[in-house]
């Protein structure tokens, strides 16, 4: 519900309450003119000025109750109603002793007042009892039901809040494994042609002079750029992470792997693969080991014993995987965070791609993604 909404919905029983007072200070003058007039004046007066009084935001307490208990005390039942709204509003507020109070005190100081309008006859003893006590009760609900209600819906924006500090949470997370990943292959690969410009430079007698020049520039320039590469990306890593060897060696493990440990685990697992991952960019062959190892350990978790078939093809235009698995058994002895395909739809769509999840029907479950290929990549992954 947005702000205008919110507004309105709180104008309304506005509107409604000032409607009801304004109909109890008519009432007040007309049932004082049933007594052909006498002490009209000052009846109208105390209910015009007793109603003001409720209407007010700043007079609601403690003055309201006040002017309206001692009015009601004086001219009886013509301010009963109006009484009746002032006791309403102190239960409302959670002043339920205070409106006993002060119904006690109209109540009984009404035997002394004004006798042609008191309260205390045999027509209307009856509803001068009821109508206090069902103002009381009433209020005492419905300010019950409205704390009740704010609570919760304190509680849903705070849940709304928490989900959305999670996802994002999870969002980072997967970026700052992204950025490792990237740091592990690239370091690894700026490596190698440090190292091997290194060799030729060391040739430098068989090589011609510009050549070795450029070799020169070429090795400098690689090993400034693994230096700017891991001060830059570096601080993203998790400092409880394994080193950078160690952690280069999981990453780039096939799908195949994947597989061979779940079906060593007891699940059914069927991988169908087309093209080389070769033929697919490195950032494609991290996202899809990513979704794949995410989805069998979801199947693992909401699907056990179900057959998992993974698909994926590394040939142009696009990288494509999917994997579904019809219903299982849930297990309850593992508990999952519920963000992992927050973080892998943040990957994929990283990448330029897409990533879909949800029910396949009869009970199954489908995660596919696509991400394309960047142009200029040839059919073995490398650029034109």
């Amino acid at each position: 519900m947005g702000p205008v909404s919110s507004r309105e919905g709180r104008r309304w029983p506005a509107y409604g309450r000032g409607a009801l007072v304004a109909l109890c200070v008519v009432a007040a003058a007309l049932n004082d003119m049933s007594f052909e007039g006498r002490h009209l004046a000052a009846v109208v007066t105390a209910a015009l000025v007793c109603g003001t009084a409720l209407l007010v935001p700043r007079l609601r307490w403690p003055v309201a109750p006040l002017l309206v208990t001692v009015a009601t005390a004086w001219w009886g039942w013509p301010l009963l109603p109006l009484l009746a709204v002032a006791l309403f509003d102190l239960a409302v507020d959670r002043r339920a002793r205070i409106a006993v109070g002060c119904a006690v005190a109209a109540l009984g100081a009404n035997l002394l007042s004004y006798r042609a309008t008191s309260l205390w006859t045999a027509q209307s003893y009856a509803s001068t009892l009821l109508l206090p006590v069902l103002a009381v009760l009433v209020g005492l609900w419905l300010g019950s039901r409205r704390r009740l209600v704010k609570a919760l819906a304190a509680d849903v924006e705070h849940l709304r809040v928490e989900s959305q500090l999670r996802e994002e949470a999870a969002r980072i997370a997967e970026r700052s494994r992204i950025a490792a990943e990237m740091h592990d292959v690239l370091a690894h690969r700026l490596s190698l042609i440090a190292l091997h410009t290194g060799v030729l430079a060391t040739k430098g007698d068989t090589l011609p002079a510009p050549v070795v020049e450029r070799l020169g520039l070429l090795r400098t320039a690689s090993v400034e750029a693994l230096t700017d590469l891991r001060d830059v990306l570096g601080v993203l890593r998790d400092p409880d992470a394994t080193p950078a060897g160690a952690a280069l060696t999981p990453v780039m493990r096939d799908v195949g792997e994947l597989a061979d440990e779940a079906r060593a685990a007891g699940q059914h697992v069927e991988l169908t693969t087309d093209g080389l991952p070769e033929q697919a960019p490195t950032t494609h062959r991290l996202a899809v080991h990513r979704i794949v190892q995410e989805a069998l350990t979801n199947a693992r978790k909401h699907a056990d014993g179900a057959p998992v078939t993974v698909r994926i093809d590394y040939r142009p235009p696009a990288t494509l995987v999917e994997i579904t698995n019809p219903a299982g058994t849930p297990r309850t002895d593992t508990v999952g965070s519920g963000y992992g395909l927050v973080g892998l739809r943040e990957r994929v769509t990283t990448l330029g791609g897409h990533l879909n999840a949800g029910p396949a029907g009869a009970g199954a479950w489908r995660v596919a993604a696509r991400i394309p290929h960047p142009l200029g990549i040839e059919q073995d992954g490398t650029p034109t």
